[in-house]
C-alpha cells in the first residue's frame, strides 16, 4: 500500500478541525466544572441567613469557628499523610536507583601537584608557606649487622663424595 501524502492545505484545514473539536471540548468540561462546584457549594454550604438579635450571632460566630476548627484539623491530617507519602515515594526512588546500579563513579584523574601547591590551594593564596618535607626526614645510618656464618666449604671437596650411587644414598640418607 502506498501512502498518499497531504497537501499543506489539507494538513491545514484538519489542524483547524481538530483545534476547534478540541476548544469546543474544553469550554463543556469547564462548565461541567463550573456546574459542579455550584452543586457542591449549595450541598455543603447552606445560604446565609443573619440573625437579628446579639446572642444568635454569636452562637452563629461560635457554629463557624467550631466549622473552621474541624476542617483546619482535616487539612492537617491531609497535608501530614501527603508529606509522608511523599517521603515515602522519595525513598522507593532511592531504592529503586540503587537496584538498578546505573549510577556509576566517575573515574578520578591523577593530579600531580607538589606539597606548596596543595597548601596553597587548601589556605588560599594569602597563605604563603613553603614546606621542604624531605628536610624534616630523620637521617638513619644503616647499620651492618654481623651474623654469624657458617664458612661455606669447597663444593670440590665434597663431589668424590657424592660420586656415584654411594654418594647419593648417603645424601638421601643424612637429611
Amino acid at each position: 500500500m502506498s501512502e498518499k501524502k497531504l497537501s499543506s492545505s489539507r494538513k491545514h484545514h484538519l489542524k483547524s478541525l481538530m483545534l476547534s473539536i478540541a476548544k469546543g471540548l474544553l469550554e463543556t468540561e469547564t462548565k461541567e466544572k463550573e456546574e459542579e462546584r455550584k452543586r457542591y457549594m449549595t450541598d455543603t454550604c447552606p445560604p446565609l441567613s443573619l440573625p437579628g438579635g446579639l446572642q444568635a450571632l454569636q452562637e452563629l460566630c461560635r457554629e463557624f469557628h467550631h466549622k473552621i476548627d474541624v476542617i483546619d484539623e482535616e487539612r492537617y491530617d491531609l497535608e501530614s499523610k501527603v508529606s509522608k507519602s511523599s517521603k515515602e515515594i522519595e525513598d522507593l526512588k532511592i531504592k529503586v536507583q540503587d537496584l538498578k546500579g546505573k549510577f556509576k563513579k566517575p573515574a578520578l584523574r591523577k593530579v600531580r601537584m607538589s606539597a606548596d601547591q596543595m597548601l596553597q590551594a587548601l589556605l588560599g593564596s594569602k597563605h604563603k608557606v613553603s614546606l621542604d618535607l624531605r628536610a624534616n626526614l630523620k637521617q638513619v645510618k644503616k647499620e651492618v649487622k654481623e651474623e654469624d656464618k657458617e664458612p661455606v666449604g669447597d663444593w670440590r671437596k665434597n663431589i668424590d663424595e657424592k660420586a656415584g650411587m654411594d654418594g647419593r644414598k648417603k645424601m638421601f640418607e643424612t637429611s
